[in-house]
């Protein structure tokens, strides 16, 4: 069924457990996340980033996962990540995504402040939950990558602010996390995950999950983080699928759709497990 996050992470934050959102730029890697989450009977987020248009543009995504969510037999929010512009988060509105994060971490406080008060103001009359970013997740390469990222770190105390101006519905922290590949293993700050769930009180997000240790997602989900975004982890198996389907003989683009599914699935799996959200839909 399609669900906002709300109802859905307030259960995670109250039970300690964390669901899993997975971007899903095509209909194999839908199947594979929205498959598996109803044999394991979790909940489960799926969607899409700004930054992942230009492999499947908004509105396909929309014309395959939300009728898929909808016949799902478990909740299922449709999630528009790392909107940088008012503008395609208002499109994912009107495509009937339910849940939308207006990324201004990169602007000043004031702005980033003001700008995701609007987009809460907007989605929460049309039963739509928001995602806002409070420091800065950079990358670990390319132009986003910091020199200092501990100079980007949440700070616990404007947090708390933050939310209580903003009404958001999920916060994005920044904790010695980062998009993509890491290089080096990294390492999280839990005390500050403490501090911030004590002093925000809303269900904290993190990004750049892909390459974490399990020990690490274990103690911050412990610590209260309730959302954790998957990409790289699920792009990287599904090519592994087609390279096995290739290296067993398969012989056409429809012979190798298994290979990559089952190997995609086996990272929702390990990730659900992992989260503790098997069994809670």
């Amino acid at each position: 069924m399609l669900v906002n996050m709300k109802e859905m992470l307030a259960a995670a934050q109250q039970q300690r457990y964390g669901i899993g959102f997975f971007n899903a730029v095509n209909v194999e890697m839908a199947r594979a996340v929205i498959e598996t989450a109803e044999e394991m009977r979790a909940p489960v987020i799926v969607g899409t980033a700004e930054v992942l248009l230009p492999a499947m543009p908004l509105e396909r995504v929309a014309e395959y996962l939300i009728p898929m969510a909808k016949k799902a037999r478990v909740p299922v929010a449709v999630h528009y990540d790392h909107g940088l512009t008012f503008e395609k988060c208002m499109e994912a509105l009107k495509l009937g995504f339910s849940s939308v994060m207006y990324d201004c971490s990169t602007a000043s406080y004031e702005e980033n402040l003001t700008r995701v008060a609007e987009m809460v103001r907007i989605c929460h009359g049309m039963n739509v939950t928001v995602e806002g970013e409070l420091g800065h997740v950079g990358d670990n390469e390319g132009s986003g990558k910091l020199e200092n990222p501990s100079d980007y770190y949440t700070d616990p105390a404007v947090a708390a602010d933050f939310v209580c101006r903003t009404g958001v519905d999920a916060l994005a922290v920044a904790v010695g996390n980062a998009h993509g590949d890491y290089k080096f293993p990294p390492k999280l700050d839990f005390d500050r995950i403490t501090a911030i769930r004590g002093a925000a009180g809303t269900p904290l997000v993190l990004h750049g999950g892909s390459g974490l240790s399990d020990d690490d997602f274990r103690e911050a989900v412990r610590r209260g983080i309730c959302k954790i975004n998957i990409f790289t982890d699920l792009d990287k198996a599904g090519k592994a699928g087609i390279e096995e389907g290739l290296k067993n003989g398969a012989k056409s683009m429809m012979g190798l759709i298994p290979y990559e599914i089952e190997s995609m699935k086996e990272v929702v799996r390990n990730k659900i497990d992992l989260f503790g959200s098997a069994g809670k839909a």
